[in-house]
């Protein structure tokens, strides 16, 4: 027997942000917090994207914010945007999809989406 949909799409959602937290999330947070004015940043994405998803009728959960991650993805790369190492980037030049990113990143974490 299959699992229903909706669990389904809660695991799809919840092993795409922990992909996207290994990807930038956790180098992007930690910047953050050694950071205050990149914090500061990262928090006004965050109240953009809850701003978002609350004007959608949608709740700040694991498959609203995937389906978020993967929208603004999907803008980057028709844009042309890859995103960078962030293992040597200077935080201070983040661009605002990967700012966008790492904001979702932290809603994830605060509401304990994993």
């Amino acid at each position: 027997m299959s699992e229903p949909s909706s669990a389904v799409d809660l695991e799809s959602a919840q092993s795409a942000l922990d992909q996207l937290m290994a990807q930038v999330g956790v180098d992007g947070l930690v910047a953050a917090i050694q950071r205050p004015g990149l914090l500061a940043v990262v928090d006004q994405h965050a109240a953009a994207v809850r701003d978002s998803l609350a004007s959608a009728g949608r709740p700040v959960d694991a498959v609203s914010l995937a389906r978020y991650a993967t929208l603004v993805t999907s803008i980057a790369h028709r844009s042309g945007y890859a995103v960078p190492d962030v293992t040597t980037l200077d935080w201070s030049r983040a661009d605002w999809y990967l700012l966008r990113l790492v904001a979702i990143c932290a809603l994830a974490d605060a509401g304990d989406c994993f």
